[in-house]
């Protein structure tokens, strides 16, 4: 069977096969890219069922705290990717975790801390805080955090 050439309608890249139904190199890598992006909106949807998951576990006060903190984290930056991590509501940037919620009850302690790990850019002189005491959520450290967040991810 003699090969036949085309060109695409799209692209203008000549097609080589034995038929006209193969898809070119171009298309192939869109294909690629395309699978990567479903991959990772699977596992971004997969993390954020498990910290939904482990925030419905939270009791009382501690779970309405964690439910509006996720809102707020994923609001100041949807880019981050939700997840749990050590069994805590945690949200990762480029696949490291960058802020995470501690419940009081997961360490018998008196209060939860919202924190930072070192992927966040909270840096600020020679020493700066990375975690803090969070009781509530008053708009004031609604504020406080969504400025965190945006500086953390920059």
């Amino acid at each position: 069977m003699a090969e036949k050439t085309g060109t695409t309608q799209r692209t203008g890249e000549k097609r080589t096969s034995t038929s006209n139904k193969g898809f070119t190199a171009d298309e192939r890598a869109a294909m690629k890219e395309r699978a990567k992006e479903l991959k990772a909106e699977a596992a971004k949807a997969d993390g954020e069922k498990a910290l939904l998951e482990k925030i419905a576990e939270l009791k009382g006060a501690e779970k309405a705290v964690a439910t509006r903190l996720h809102e707020i984290v994923m609001a100041a930056d949807p880019s981050l990717a939700p997840k749990t991590w050590y069994g805590m509501p945690a949200w990762a940037k480029d696949g490291k975790i960058m802020c995470f919620f501690q419940p009081a009850s997961k360490f018998d302690a008196r209060y939860a801390t919202f924190g930072f790990n070192d992927v966040a850019k909270l840096d600020q002189g020679a020493m700066w805080p990375t975690s803090w005491a969070l009781n509530e959520l008053t708009p004031a450290e609604e504020k406080k955090i969504t400025s965190l967040v945006k500086k953390a991810g920059r």
